[in-house]
Order: C-alpha cells, then structure tokens, then sequence
C-alpha cells in the first residue's frame, strides 16, 4: 500500500471506534473494515450505533468544539463486513465520489451451491420494488445497469467460496446477482435461505486514488474467520 507521509495526533484508546477497526487515516481520508451487523449510517430507529457516527466522534477525539468531519462516500449493507472509505474533507468526498466507478472493488462471498460456470459476469438492470427489496429486470428503463464479475475459488459439497469483482455500486447488487444464478450468499435471509449465521459477504480489497496525492493506494481486510468454517462443513 501506498504511504501517506501527513502525520495525525492519534485520538487515545478510549474514542477507538467499537465495530471498526482503522486500516488507515490520514488527513484527507478514513479506510476502516467493518464488523457484520452495523449499518453504515443512521436510520429512523437507529442513530448512534452506525460506522458514521462512531467514527464521527472518533475524529472529534472527545472534544465536542472540535471541527473535524467525516463524509459517507459510499456504504455496505448492514450485514455485509469488510472495508468502508470515509472522506474528511467535502471536497475528498466530492473527488472519491466522482471517480468512484474507476475504483477496484473487490469481494469475498461463501454461497450455496456450485456455480455453473466457474468464471463469468452477471449483468441485469436493477429496480427496487414497493418493500425496498431489489429484483433484476431485463428493461433499461426500468432498472439501472448492474455489473458483477465472479470467479470461483473453492467448492464443497454444499458451499462455493467466490472472489467477487464489484464493477457497478447498486443497492444489495451482488447478493441479487448471486441468487439470480441459484447460489445465494450463505445467511441472506432477504434474497435467499433464512438460516442461523452471519451473512457471508465480505468487502476485501479496495484500490483508489488518492484525492490529494494522486497516488494509487490499496487496501485490504482480512476475510472474517467463519467463510473458513463455512467452507469446512459437511452437513
């Protein structure tokens, strides 16, 4: 990964955000991996315990008069772990938003089922139903263009490990995309089985670059523990 030489006064340990664990920071930009189970950002029922408002008060350093900000560049659904970027400035925000889609994004999936075919990409147009739930739709006035490349890593009997290549950023894109092809994402209890566990989606790699330096800089979150778990059951 690149380095960013701007050094920051580190806030101590007890404004450590829970949930997230900080990959880098630096004065223009806030890379963190997610846990499973927090929202990006708030809702009507939930407003503190969100990725934004913890890191929010993490930049603050406890200190309620302090101006330091953070900006949503982009989310991750609830249950799905892995890297999430904040901007610390409008203007990183605006930058990382604009180039966006030129932006390596790279996911882990554990799904039922093997996958036809080994390597391959899935596009569909996406549209959102009347429940908020995504379904993919052949007509492009309808929906919005959805792109997802996949490659197979391992197979069992019951589970396939994907390295999922995320190439357009629709809402629940990939887990709609993995169940249009009969292999939902292992828990997803909205587009596929509803069973016990964490769902298994996992943002792993990220690659940008950086608003002021211009640099290419790579990120990555290890994937959590129990894809392994899942990838050695047998029953």
């Amino acid at each position: 990964m690149s380095e960013n030489k701007t050094v920051l006064k580190v806030p101590s340990r007890r404004h450590w955000p829970r949930g997230l664990s900080i990959l880098h920071e630096d004065r223009d930009i806030l890379v963190v991996d997610k846990v499973s189970g927090l929202l990006t950002m708030g809702t009507e029922k939930v407003k503190e315990n969100t990725a934004y408002y913890l890191l929010r008060e993490y930049v603050r350093k406890g200190n309620r008069k302090s101006q330091n900000r953070v900006y949503i560049v982009h989310r991750l659904d609830r249950d799905t772990s892995g890297i999430i970027l904040f901007a610390k400035t409008p203007q990183a925000k605006r930058y990382l938003q604009d180039n966006w889609h030129d932006f390596e994004k790279t996911y882990y999936a554990v799904v039922h089922g093997a996958m036809k075919e080994k390597e391959g990409l899935i596009t569909s147009y996406l549209e959102e139903d009347s429940t908020f739930k995504m379904h993919s739709t052949s007509d492009d006035k309808k929906g919005k263009l959805a792109r997802t490349g996949y490659k197979v890593v391992k197979e069992t009997e019951l589970f396939s490990l994907l390295e999922v290549a995320l190439l357009t950023g629709r809402k629940n894109q990939i887990r709609v995309h993995l169940a249009d092809k009969g292999c939902p994402v292992f828990a997803d209890k909205r587009y596929g089985v509803k069973e016990k566990g964490k769902l298994a989606l996992h943002a792993a790699k990220l690659t940008i670059t950086h608003p002021h330096s211009k640099q290419k800089m790579t990120f990555e979150a290890k994937v959590p523990d129990y894809f392994d778990e899942l990838m050695r059951k047998t029953e």
